[in-house]
């Protein structure tokens, strides 16, 4: 496994407690089915679901899922990012979604 030998791999160490309940969350929502509308119709806060231009093509579909079943959610691609976004590159996203 070459996960340990990354530059990332302390501070995924730091968190993999929480793996559980990562997938307690997510549940069936990753393997591809439909988002149920009714579970995530009761959201009534913003939310707003950001991805990166470069992330694979499934991270984009089911964050164009995610808002689509939010009430009042939306999208935004970060033009030139990866998964892991970069602070510089999302933190002005941020700034303008809570300051509306």
């Amino acid at each position: 496994m070459l996960m340990p030998l990354m530059p990332m791999w302390p501070k995924l160490k730091t968190i993999a407690h929480t793996l559980l309940y990562d997938g307690a969350i997510v549940g069936d929502n990753q393997r591809g089915k439909p988002l149920k509308a009714d579970r995530w119709a009761s959201v009534s806060v913003p939310a707003l679901v950001m991805d990166g231009e470069k992330s694979p093509k499934w991270m984009h579909r089911g964050n164009r899922s995610l808002a689509s079943a939010l009430p009042n959610a939306r999208c935004q691609t970060l033009q030139g990012q990866t998964h892991m976004l970069k602070p510089k590159a999302h933190a002005p996203v941020l700034v303008e979604f809570f300051n509306n």
